[in-house]
């Protein structure tokens, strides 16, 4: 996915786009410039970027709008670009399915390094398509999977799965904290460690990132997600899986 990924890049000012394309460019990334939603959904007509760095404020739709509506039918990885000091976009980027985010200023290589970061995370289909309903596990034919409450996570589709077999929507991130609880069972984790290699690690946002993730996957696999069963907090230390009996 890192060797010549296709990446679209979302944002109204001439300047940064330019910037940002010729940057990534030079990095050895194909790259489609937008300067709205609209552009951006022509180009999703032919092709499905592999990654998409999609500006919050934008003249028309804003980057929330357009983030919120690609997830429900795309899992394209998306970094969103946002304001200095806007926090609320942030946490509102993160609740809608971003993959991760850079302040504006930015500097181009922690741009690449988060790109390059998300895109280590991303499953290796993200044209978007309805995943293929699962056959039930046979004795010759077991899938490497790991159950998480009303659904399981299928290791080699690299994605989150209903008890029916259909695919759940899930971001990178959110899939590699589900691997590290899922190769951790009954362990406490601390938010630091569910980050894992991402850029936020180390951050002011990172509990707050971590916490959001948590609440988004909760709402897909537990029956009850105001009361958690199988993913629990441990109060001021972070999560513990408690796999299901």
């Amino acid at each position: 996915m890192l060797q010549n990924a296709f990446i679209a890049i979302v944002d109204d000012q001439a300047d940064v786009l330019s910037m940002v394309s010729e940057y990534l460019e030079r990095d050895g990334y194909r790259v489609s410039r937008c300067s709205s939603g609209a552009e951006l959904d022509r180009v999703l007509e032919t092709a499905t970027p592999d990654l998409l760095v999609l500006d919050v404020n934008l003249p028309d739709e804003d980057g929330i709008s357009i983030a919120r509506r690609l997830r429900t039918t795309h899992r394209v990885p998306i970094v969103m670009l946002t304001a200095l000091g806007d926090t609320i976009d942030r946490v509102v980027g993160l609740e809608v399915g971003a993959d991760d985010y850079v302040t504006k200023p930015f500097d181009l290589r922690e741009l690449v390094a988060r790109v390059r970061a998300v895109l280590r995370r991303a499953p290796t289909d993200t044209e978007g398509r309805p995943a293929p309903r699962l056959q039930p596990a046979t004795k010759h034919g077991a899938r490497n999977i790991v159950s998480f409450g009303q659904a399981f996570l299928d290791f080699d589709a690299r994605c989150l799965r209903g008890r029916d077999g259909c695919e759940m929507p899930v971001t990178a991130t959110e899939f590699e904290m589900l691997s590290t609880f899922a190769r951790h069972p009954n362990k406490v984790l601390s938010r630091d460690r569910l980050l894992g290699d991402s850029a936020e690690r180390g951050s002011s946002c990172c509990d707050r990132a971590i916490d959001i993730r948590v609440t988004r996957i909760r709402k897909r696999i537990e029956v009850n997600p105001t009361r958690p069963q199988i993913i629990k907090t441990v109060r001021s230390v972070g999560y513990v899986y408690v796999p299901p009996s």
